[in-house]
């Protein structure tokens, strides 16, 4: 058998080092000690631990602008990224999935409408980074209490079918007393379309005389959100 490269020995020993180095500072700092770059590739570690993956995790925040946009993107976009396997793409959808759920758990627990905030923060965690636009429903009971968070359509780089009837049917299938219609802008500009008011008006039209309340249409952007029912719009 072949001596082991002292080079190679050498390097494994010092990207062993340099994670220990990482993991103690996460550990008495907490995550706010590492760098972006340093979460990520952290994170790509325990996928592929034999590994130098400092330059993979610099490439993905380079190609998706953050590491919100590193989570949030699509897997087959990721799989794209030289250097991503499998693996990898697992260890970043289920960092993905874990924070989502953080985000939802004070949503589910209490009236949404009385915890405005923890929504927009989970609804900006899911949305503001998607490439794609999305249409998303949030369905309430009659306490305000969340029932179910359902993706209505996935579209294109600027426009996701939203059909009324749907909504609507969905609603009632559910019992729901409320809903919250939720969209994306993968521009990052949240100004809504006049098709995104035209759509928000049919539905409050249909869902009024079934008793179900339409309370806002929320658009998500890399740049912020905006609220129709803020706006004076519904």
């Amino acid at each position: 058998m072949a001596d082991a490269d002292p080079a190679e020995n050498e390097a494994v020993n010092d990207g062993a080092g340099h994670r220990a180095r990482l993991r103690q500072r996460l550990a008495t700092g907490g995550g706010d000690a590492l760098l972006d770059h340093e979460l990520i590739e952290y994170l790509l570690a325990l996928a592929i631990p034999r590994r130098d993956t400092k330059p993979l995790a610099k490439r993905l925040l380079r190609e998706f602008g953050g590491v919100g946009g590193v989570l949030t993107a699509d897997g087959e976009a990721l799989r794209r990224v030289d250097g991503m396997g499998e693996t990898s793409v697992a260890a970043v959808k289920i960092a993905q999935a874990a924070a989502l759920r953080l985000l939802r758990a004070p949503i589910a627990e209490r009236p949404v409408l009385s915890n405005w905030q923890a929504l927009l923060d989970y609804l900006r965690a899911g949305l503001s980074h998607e490439s794609v636009e999305h249409v998303r429903v949030l369905h309430l009971n009659t306490k305000n209490m969340l029932i179910r968070d359902e993706l209505m359509s996935r579209g294109t780089t600027d426009q996701a079918a939203v059909y009324v009837r749907e909504v609507i049917r969905r609603a009632i299938d559910l019992g729901s007393a409320a809903i919250i219609l939720v969209h994306n802008h993968p521009s990052g500009d949240p100004s809504p379309s006049r098709a995104d008011i035209d759509i928000t008006r049919a539905v409050v039209q249909a869902g009024k005389p079934l008793g179900i309340a339409v309370h806002d249409h929320l658009i998500i952007g890399a740049n912020g959100h905006v609220s129709l029912r803020v706006q004076g719009l519904i």
